[in-house]
């Protein structure tokens, strides 16, 4: 290696430590991806309103880590069923399972940006998302339609996030409990908290998720809005669901902590980028020339061109022809999955339909080939008439002569 290499080497390497300390020294940016998982800190995780949760039940509040079909089929309790995240859809069977649930005389509530097409579509509701036109902003103002729990000013969360509402419900099956406001200079007031009755039980369904994460709730006296909403589930077991989940509560892969750490997960890449260069280098110095080995050529064509002009020699036509006939009939089994054991009128209907020829060609080629099979004095002119024929024939399915 001479000087000028060694020395664009060493700068090639300083810049990329350089670039590895810079993007490792930089501060954490704020993670606003969705959780909601009880032990998640981030914006939108959800560890304090589930650590006050567990303050004000202490002895009723439950964990349920499994899909509830499973825990619904086991040795469930009777309670409010509490699931919280930005999507919350349940398949038909589970779903049936959790209302029959309900129908005894317990709660469901979700609080999400959607509730699944097989709830929507039971409960006859949908939802709507909103922008505003003047600001182009979806920050909702949160209230109660109760006058006990409704606020003198609206609470506010004032980062852009999904703002859904509904936009269809039966006010003769469904109980308006909250609204959401939308835009500054023409405000629009919206439904995003409502509640249903399903048979002894009770269905609340609430669209804005983000009112129980951490950066809502640390913010001024917004916990009053949680609170208030509580009031509506006081007086049961809560069961809180920790299946359906954006954020994951365990680690996938071992390199869960690397990648999610700033400093780990640059010093991670920094390994790999020398471990790379180290192999290029010394593998370019050391390693030895690898002689190329000509594979085998395949004589199959020789050898078989050899054999035809034999038995053209001999002039063996006839048995020639009997090969050439045979592959034919191989073709056919092979390639066009027909069975050549019975040449009738509907084979040669399936072969021209599969071919491309008409019914007549192939009944013509082949009225051909049973007369050279019947004649054992066919001459060279015989049989290079029914060669040409079967070539026309296959070459009329898009292959080729050299097939043949």
């Amino acid at each position: 290696m001479n000087r000028t290499y060694k020395i664009a080497f060493g700068l090639f390497l300083f810049l990329v430590i350089s670039l590895a300390w810079l993007e490792s020294s930089e501060p954490e940016p704020i993670n606003w991806n969705p959780s909601y998982t009880a032990g998640d800190k981030i914006p939108l995780g959800s560890f304090v309103f589930y650590e006050n949760l567990k303050d004000r039940f202490p002895d009723s509040i439950q964990k349920i880590n499994i899909p509830p079909y499973e825990y619904l089929n086991g040795n469930a309790t009777n309670g409010t069923y509490f699931f919280l995240n930005n999507q919350v859809q349940f398949d038909k069977d589970e779903l049936e399972d959790l209302l029959d649930w309900v129908a005894q005389g317990n709660r469901l509530f979700i609080s999400s940006y959607g509730f699944g097409e097989n709830l929507e579509d039971t409960l006859n509701i949908s939802l709507s998302s909103f922008m505003s036109a003047d600001d182009f902003q979806s920050r909702p103002a949160l209230n109660f339609v109760n006058p006990k729990l409704k606020f003198e000013k609206d609470v506010e969360f004032d980062q852009d996030l999904p703002a859904l509402y509904f936009n269809k419900i039966d006010t003769s099956k469904h109980v308006i409990l909250g609204t959401s406001t939308f835009g500054k200079n023409k405000p629009q007031e919206k439904v995003n908290f409502i509640k249903s009755d399903f048979g002894d039980g009770e269905i609340y369904l609430h669209s804005t998720p983000q009112v129980f994460s951490n950066y809502f709730l640390l913010k001024e006296l917004n916990y009053s809005y949680a609170e208030n909403l509580l009031a509506y589930l006081t007086g049961n077991n809560l069961l809180w669901d920790a299946y359906y989940k954006s954020g994951k509560s365990f680690f996938t892969s071992p390199l869960y902590i690397f990648m999610n750490n700033r400093s780990l997960k640059w010093s991670y890449y920094f390994v790999i980028i020398a471990a790379i260069l180290f192999i290029l280098f010394e593998g370019k110095r050391k390693q030895r020339a690898i002689p190329v080995v000509s594979p085998l050529k395949n004589k199959s064509f020789e050898y078989t061109e050899t054999l035809s002009q034999l038995y053209l020699e001999k002039k063996k036509f006839h048995e020639l022809g009997l090969k050439k006939i045979a592959l034919f009939m191989e073709y056919i089994r092979t390639n066009l999955r027909l069975d050549t054991s019975n040449l009738d009128e509907e084979f040669y209907k399936s072969l021209s339909a599969k071919t491309e020829n008409s019914i007549e060609n192939t009944r013509t080629l082949f009225e051909r080939i049973i007369n050279f099979q019947n004649n054992h004095e066919n001459d060279k002119d015989e049989f290079f008439e029914l060669s040409k024929s079967i070539n026309s024939f296959k070459n009329k399915n898009g292959k080729s002569r050299s097939e043949s």
